[in-house]
């Protein structure tokens, strides 16, 4: 495959964009609004091209760019995709815009400043799933930090402050491990190549190297960074607060995209960098996943905030990602992959329509609703598909991530038992308990209060918000092939590579 500029122009151009949005004047709030749907929508268009000249057959990485950044530590501009980052590179182009067009009503004041932030916050999620230099890789990561503090402490709710700090220090708290480990296995690699190198293609081949006890203080220095971001419990503190308060668009961008810088963290650095500490503590791992699923439910049953409840949801929704991904067999591994879009649309789909009926009625308490489905008949039937959707009723995208990653997990010889399954599979009976209680409280019954006679259905905009997220549940829930050819030859990669790793050496072998 050729090499071209495609990635760099996925960078540069939100990039620009919100520097040339910065240059408006405050009162243009329609052309500030509409440039950056616009820019936000060519950026998903140049995404559709990489998407297009992709080859699945490939399952090395593509439309690679490497440009030597800084001579004397090795490192280098050095991006590219494989079938897994790019799915996540239009996830993550796909929503943007989605989310933009959402705020048309919700967010009224500092327009200017919330578009920059949007933009510049896609720069770096996208960055963070096409880097291959770990250090451009955390540059990206710590970059990513600044806007998402912005959008939830100027245009969240009542404690937005103390919910953006909360956010930010939890981040960062991780971030540093992780960077003592990108220099720790930095130092390690120059024994092999002469040189100090944060290359990751390069690191691929140390990584499994490494002598035993400090693979594992590696291995976990990365997987507790990841492991906040996802968040896997017991880490989970931060997620509510910074779902509950912030903006709707925070709310979407933060569960469909940056949760899954965690768990793609895991698939691209913490897995194959040290396969043996992988296999070691999998089963470890995925206890802590299944207590997330089990967990995660049982406290959406009990929330009466339905943004809480699926802020909630989530904690269980990507604990089978986790679960997916640890179990290593080919099934469960492309399950949580295709489990980290799924989520990204059924929760972004319920955060959107969340935060839509908490525009009509300013309050998002499951008590205060009742009977309004003879009121917004269009607005229940969208909440009740993505209600199904995440709660994986077959025909519907949740079903084939769910089914893949039990599937998985139960043949998986890693984790050596089936009873991870087992739990985990009790997980979808909770989603489907929480979910549809609260979807009774709320769209059925005696109407409670007389304002919600009042209520209007969904406006053509946000049906056109909803509706390009509703094809792909159906799309990927009837014929989930498209999406799992794309991440099939990467994935199956990946597996390989970790079960065929050799055993590490002792570190008394190494020293002798």
């Amino acid at each position: 495959m050729e090499n071209t500029l495609l990635l760099t122009y996925l960078l540069l151009i939100p990039l620009a964009g919100s520097i040339l949005i910065l240059l408006l004047s405050n009162k243009n709030e329609r052309i500030i609004r509409w440039s950056g749907l616009a820019v936000s929508i060519l950026v998903f268009i140049v995404s559709l091209i990489a998407y297009f000249r992709f080859d699945p057959g490939n399952g090395g990485f593509q439309f690679v760019e490497k440009v030597l950044w800084i001579k004397s530590l090795g490192i280098s501009y050095h991006i590219g995709v494989d079938g897994i980052s790019l799915l996540l590179v239009l996830l993550t182009t796909f929503l943007t815009p989605l989310t933009l067009l959402s705020t048309w009503k919700s967010i009224n004041k500092k327009v200017k400043e919330f578009t920059f932030f949007m933009l510049l916050l896609e720069v770096g999620m996208l960055g963070v799933f096409m880097s291959l230099d770990m250090f451009l890789f955390y540059i990206f990561w710590e970059a990513m930090l600044i806007p998402m503090y912005f959008i939830i402490g100027l245009w969240g709710g009542e404690q937005r402050v103390y919910a953006a700090v909360k956010f930010f220090i939890y981040t960062m708290a991780g971030s540093l491990l992780m960077l003592v480990a990108i220099i720790w296995i930095g130092v390690y690699a120059s024994q092999y190549t002469g040189s100090f190198t944060t290359d990751l293609i390069e690191l691929y081949k140390v990584g499994p190297t490494v002598p035993q006890t400090i693979q594992t203080y590696m291995f976990f220095a990365f997987f507790l960074s990841f492991a906040i971001k996802v968040p896997v419990f017991p880490l989970h503190t931060w997620l509510p607060d910074a779902h509950v308060q912030a903006p709707t668009a925070g709310s979407v961008i933060l569960a469909g995209v940056l949760l899954k810088m965690g768990t793609y963290g895991m698939v691209r650095f913490c897995i194959p960098l040290f396969p043996q500490s992988a296999m070691e503590f999998a089963p470890f791992i995925s206890v802590l996943a299944v207590i997330g699923i089990i967990y995660g439910a049982l406290v959406s049953m009990v929330q009466t905030d339905m943004k809480k409840l699926v802020a909630y949801s989530s904690v269980s929704h990507l604990g089978f990602v986790v679960l997916g991904v640890f179990a290593l067999t080919a099934e469960s591994f492309q399950g949580g992959v295709i489990q980290m879009i799924n989520h990204g649309l059924s929760t972004g789909a319920l955060f959107l329509l969340v935060g839509m009926i908490y525009d009509r009625t300013h309050t998002r308490e499951i008590a205060q609703y009742g009977g309004i489905a003879k009121i917004v008949p269009v607005f229940s039937v969208a909440l009740m598909l993505a209600s199904l959707s995440s709660i994986g009723l077959p025909g519907l995208n949740g079903f084939v991530g769910e089914f893949l990653i039990l599937l998985g997990s139960f043949k998986s010889s890693v984790l050596g038992s089936w009873w991870f399954t087992v739990f985990a599979a009790t997980g979808v009976i909770f989603a489907a308990v929480y979910l549809l209680w609260m979807y009774q409280r709320v769209a059925f019954g005696e109407v409670k209060h007389a304002r919600l006679n009042k209520l209007t259905d969904l406006s053509a905009r946000e049906l056109v918000v909803l509706i390009p997220i509703f094809i792909f549940i159906i799309w990927i829930g009837i014929y989930p092939g498209t999406f799992l050819s794309l991440t099939e030859r990467a994935s199956n990669t990946i597996i390989h590579n970790v079960l065929s790793a050799p055993a590490a050496l002792p570190q008394d072998v190494v020293t002798e």
